[in-house]
């Protein structure tokens, strides 16, 4: 139910933030910031990088792909970059943290998958969704959250398992999935939790969330 196109990876030409303001508690390696990797427009690497390369993640933290289409979903944008796993998930926690609008976020599938995105409701089938599955991912969004399984405070997130949902074609499981409720905060931690459990991976795009609501999807 998931038509899963293909991510154009062609720059925008645009005002962004510098790398040094955009992550301040990021070191980068020197050969990827010079000017042939200006040239071959490879992302700057986080200096972990240098030795290791079982887990790396493209964070390209304010860009949504539409059917391949670059769209930047904040202005100045951050630059795109690689990281390691414990340089992501420093970031990661810190913006998951702070979102308040409403999540779905579905468990991917760690020996699979190569992609980790937040798409907007409002972008649901421009990014590619079927109707079928948008309609039941939207449904959940618009429903109660009810209280966070950890600490009772009012959820935004539901978090839905493998068990639950194995995969994005399940419409009918993910229109009736129990799931997790949790708050912003619990929610982000489930997250990063699930990707540390992930021993190796290679994702070639993750973003981070924007608007008023939406659902990580994997692919």
């Amino acid at each position: 139910m998931w038509t899963g196109a293909a991510i154009c990876y062609h720059s925008i030409i645009v005002a962004r933030v510098k790398l040094e303001q955009a992550y301040p508690k990021i070191a980068f390696r020197w050969r990827s910031r010079n000017w042939w990797a200006r040239l071959t427009r490879v992302p700057p690497e986080c200096e972990h990088l240098e030795h290791g390369g079982d887990w790396m993640a493209t964070y390209n933290p304010d860009t949504l792909y539409l059917r391949g289409k670059a769209s930047l979903r904040r202005r100045p944008a951050r630059p795109e970059v690689s990281l390691c796993r414990a340089c992501l998930l420093s970031e990661l926690e810190t913006e998951l943290s702070g979102y308040r609008g409403r999540v779905v976020a579905f468990e991917p599938d760690g020996a699979a998958f190569t992609q980790y995105f937040f798409v907007g409701v409002e972008e649901f089938i421009a990014a590619g969704l079927l109707p079928d599955l948008a309609s039941a991912i939207t449904r959940r969004l618009e429903l109660p959250a009810g209280d966070c399984v950890v600490c009772d405070a009012p959820a935004a997130w539901l978090w839905l398992s493998r068990e639950e949902v194995e995969s994005l074609d399940e419409v009918p499981r993910i229109a009736m999935a129990r799931g997790e409720p949790r708050c912003a905060r619990h929610g982000a931690q489930k997250l990063c939790a699930t990707l540390t459990n992930v021993s190796e991976a290679n994702l070639f795009y993750m973003n981070s969330p924007y608007g008023e609501s939406g659902a990580y999807l994997w692919i």
